[in-house]
């Protein structure tokens, strides 16, 4: 029976990826991607040869995609997924041919690797022990507050991926529903540029006001926790600190 591997993949530096990945990648006679061009570059990086098939598989082109993923699974043919960085179907395309595969019948392999979550819940300094992944907060004001009002009462670490434009707008709206919190920002994870930025959400966000921030960013909010809030009574002055 042929078997879809989903692989994880460097969330930036090129190092961070498994022996088991390398190998595997390196025996694929095929391997569906977010970007070709990409995935390009991380075979090169480790010599390995461009396999006879490289696909793409993405947001955009999910259901073409998807289907020659199970018309090769059908024939026999194993087939490595993989994403620009991270985890395939975690904020990314991979989610629906995972179901698919496993509808089928096919064999399906996840071969671990880097991701942003543990590095930015660590990175924090806030709880670890329960924790909820948030993924992409929706653009639109009101779709966001109902997002967050989820979690209003609720004490596990929330964490967020956001686009680096659009981080001290969603730090205010955090502020607006959730209260001050303290928070931490984590920029280019992994990166050469790497660097987090730790305090209340109200700090963050004025320190983030106007800045054009680059690259990926990973935001953790404290739960619902006296000891992680700021009164609303309390001054609201204050740098976040750089780490």
């Amino acid at each position: 029976m042929a078997t879809l591997y989903v692989i994880a993949t460097p969330i930036g530096n090129l190092e961070d990826i498994t022996h088991r990945a390398v190998r595997m990648l390196g025996r694929l006679d095929a391997v569906a991607c977010e970007d070709t061009r990409r995935t390009r570059v991380l075979l090169a990086r480790y010599h390995i040869p461009v396999p006879r098939t490289l696909l793409s598989y993405r947001e955009a082109t999910e259901g073409h995609g998807g289907s020659r993923i199970l018309g090769l699974l059908r024939d026999g043919i194993d087939v490595g997924l993989v994403s620009d960085a991270g985890y395939p179907g975690i904020s990314d395309a991979g989610y629906r041919i995972i179901a698919a595969v496993i509808e089928a019948g096919h064999r399906l392999e996840v071969i671990p690797g880097a991701g942003a979550i543990a590095p930015a819940l660590l990175s924090s300094g806030l709880p670890t022990s329960s924790y909820t992944f948030k993924g992409f907060p929706p653009r639109k004001p009101g779709p966001l507050r109902k997002f967050l009002e989820m979690e209003n009462d609720l004490p596990h670490t929330l964490v967020f991926y956001e686009s680096p434009l659009r981080v001290a707008k969603f730090l205010s709206s955090v502020q607006e529903v959730l209260g001050d919190r303290r928070a931490a920002v984590c920029i280019e994870l992994t990166k050469k540029f790497e660097r987090t930025l730790r305090g209340f959400v109200s700090e963050l966000s004025q320190q983030l006001a106007g800045k054009e921030l680059k690259g990926e960013v990973t935001v953790v909010i404290a739960g619902a926790n006296p000891k992680f809030s700021r009164p609303e009574d309390e001054d609201d002055a204050g740098n976040g600190e750089d780490g």
